[in-house]
């Protein structure tokens, strides 16, 4: 996950030009495809990232009274809050060129 720890990833939206996107694959609705599936890439990445961070706190008993708050486990997760979107993630790798894809239909021609 380190490696999506980009400061110069914006943080909200973002207006793109469209003849940008199609750049890579001459083609906006595959580069669209590229960039979502990248993006679920990534969003599995983080998720399993925080769930692994956050399992450190479990507790065994599902008590109500016992449960408290933890400053560590806060910070962790307003950390992840914190962090670029998936989506925006996927978007800036993509216009870097630095997302590796191939399109099988396209290579039998």
């Amino acid at each position: 996950m380190s490696q999506h720890k980009n400061t110069s990833i914006p943080s909200s939206t973002v207006t793109r030009d469209l003849r940008q996107l199609d750049k890579g694959t001459h083609n906006i609705y595959e580069s669209i495809v590229v960039i979502a599936k990248r993006a679920n890439q990534i969003a599995v990445d983080v998720k399993e990232e925080l769930n692994g961070k956050l399992a450190e706190f479990a507790t065994t008993n599902d008590n109500l009274e016992e449960v408290f708050e933890n400053r560590e486990q806060i910070e962790i997760s307003k950390h992840y809050e914190r962090m670029p979107k998936p989506s925006l993630v996927a978007v800036d790798e993509f216009l870097n060129d630095k997302v590796y894809f191939r399109n099988p239909a396209k290579e039998q021609e």
